[in-house]
């Protein structure tokens, strides 16, 4: 109750308190600069193939007026509305290499089996994982990105921390901002059930972030085709320490103590409980739970965020990724100076998608029944970047073929051996990415 009584209470003042317009006239960035939105990007083939082929990034321009003047109001309609009604979950736990637990919420349609049938290992439907804020709450807008992927064919999957969205907390140690070992198991069982399943990831708001450090670390060897960041939040430290207006803040952090609260017990083997339910701002009480601890090997702020910092690797990603960002976005705060466009203007892998209005993971196009527009786009980003690297491989193939006839005047059953098995494999992605990265000519 409390918790509703706090929303309900800055529900009115958040509406009196729209964000600024940070309508980005000064932002420079190579890329398409059309009605309603700018596609920053670095020139590529695949670059020239998403701006052909994705129609979806030109669909938010039409946006009702007061979405467009409340970026507020459709970031708590999209952060505290109602869960669609179309998809329902079913949990799956994981005990990680250190006993910790997570959880998988399994998406289903109304009706279908309240138990997940386990899909065969030779399943080739694809998997959308999907990474919500670090909040630990399912939000409506993670609800209705897993009914749309259902929709189009994929298997969707919520990834839920240690403690999160009612997970158990089994152990003392909770997950850091940017730590990705639990992420990287959870992969791991997720390849080893299918291995013939394409796999896509998807980060809400702050999720971004983890997402992010994953395919930082673990490079072209992250078992993921391509994946999307809705609303990311890229300069944590910076964020915690000045970030969005302080009404904001002071949700997040009553949400946050009243989730930890429930743990105070378990948590005071290794922090002082008294002072993080006392922390006054949201930097303190990240402090208290990582920096300020009972073990000797305390961290302090800045190497906290040496080794959290969702950009750190972010040289080492080896996979498009494509992040969807509002200029009026009320949680981020002012775009030009956190958003990295260096970012998105030098490396092939990523591509940003900057629209004026939006708000915080909003992004609602008619009415609150209707589908995200930043959903759609991920889709479509999904389906093209397949499409593009299946012509791609065809091209390496018929190169590799007319090889072999030149030389030995007919086609060896060696090489259509070896080029069914390349067409046959799921994850080949990675050997187009090492074949001298053609796809940035």
């Amino acid at each position: 109750m409390l918790q509703w009584a706090a929303y309900l209470g800055t529900f009115c003042l958040l509406l009196l308190w729209p964000c600024k317009r940070w309508l980005s006239a000064g932002l420079r960035a190579s890329g398409e600069d059309l009605e309603g939105y700018k596609l920053i990007y670095k020139p590529s083939a695949l670059a020239n193939y998403l701006v052909r082929r994705c129609r979806t990034f030109h669909g938010f321009g039409k946006a009702r007026w007061i979405w467009k003047t409340f970026p507020t109001l459709q970031t708590l309609v999209g952060l505290l509305g109602p869960v669609d009604k179309g998809v329902h979950f079913v949990r799956e736990y994981l005990q990680m290499s250190d006993e910790g637990l997570v959880a998988l919420d399994w998406a289903v349609k109304p009706g279908q089996p309240q138990r997940r049938r386990r899909a065969s290992s030779n399943s080739t439907v694809p998997i959308l994982l999907v990474v919500p804020n670090s909040f630990g709450k399912i939000t409506r807008n993670t609800s209705k990105m897993c009914h749309l992927a259902l929709t189009h064919g994929y298997q969707a999957v919520i990834f839920n921390r240690r403690s999160h969205n009612g997970c158990p907390l089994s152990t003392v140690k909770l997950q850091q901002y940017g730590d990705p070992n639990d992420l990287r198991e959870v992969i791991r069982y997720i390849c080893h059930c299918q291995p013939s399943s394409r796999l896509f990831a998807a980060g809400e708001g702050t999720g971004s972030g983890l997402l992010l450090s994953y395919l930082g670390e673990c490079g072209s060897s992250s078992y993921i085709a391509a994946a999307g960041c809705i609303s990311p939040l890229f300069r944590m430290q910076d964020w915690y320490e000045g970030g969005c207006s302080w009404l904001w803040k002071e949700i997040l952090l009553l949400y946050q103590k009243m989730h930890l609260s429930r743990y105070t017990s378990a948590l005071g083997q290794t922090i002082n409980t008294d002072r993080l339910l006392g922390s006054r701002t949201l930097k303190e009480l990240e402090e208290v739970l990582f920096c300020q601890t009972k073990a000797l090997n305390s961290l302090t702020w800045d190497s906290y965020w040496e080794r959290n910092d969702p950009l750190r690797d972010i040289d080492e990603v080896a996979v498009p990724v494509l992040c969807i960002c509002s200029q009026d976005d009320p949680i981020r705060g002012r775009p030009e100076t956190t958003v990295p466009f260096e970012l998105f203007e030098t490396n092939p892998h990523f591509f940003l998608l900057l629209t004026h209005h939006g708000g915080h993971c909003g992004f609602i196009k008619d009415d609150l029944s209707s589908t995200m527009w930043s959903h759609s786009v991920l889709i479509d980003f999904f389906k093209s970047t397949v499409d593009f690297f299946a012509v791609e491989e065809r091209l390496k193939t018929f190169s590799k073929r007319k090889g072999t006839i030149s030389i030995s005047g007919n086609r060896t059953a060696h090489c259509g051996a070896s080029c069914r098995r390349e067409q046959n494999c799921p994850h080949n992605i990675h050997e187009i990415y090492n074949w001298q990265r053609s796809y940035t000519r």
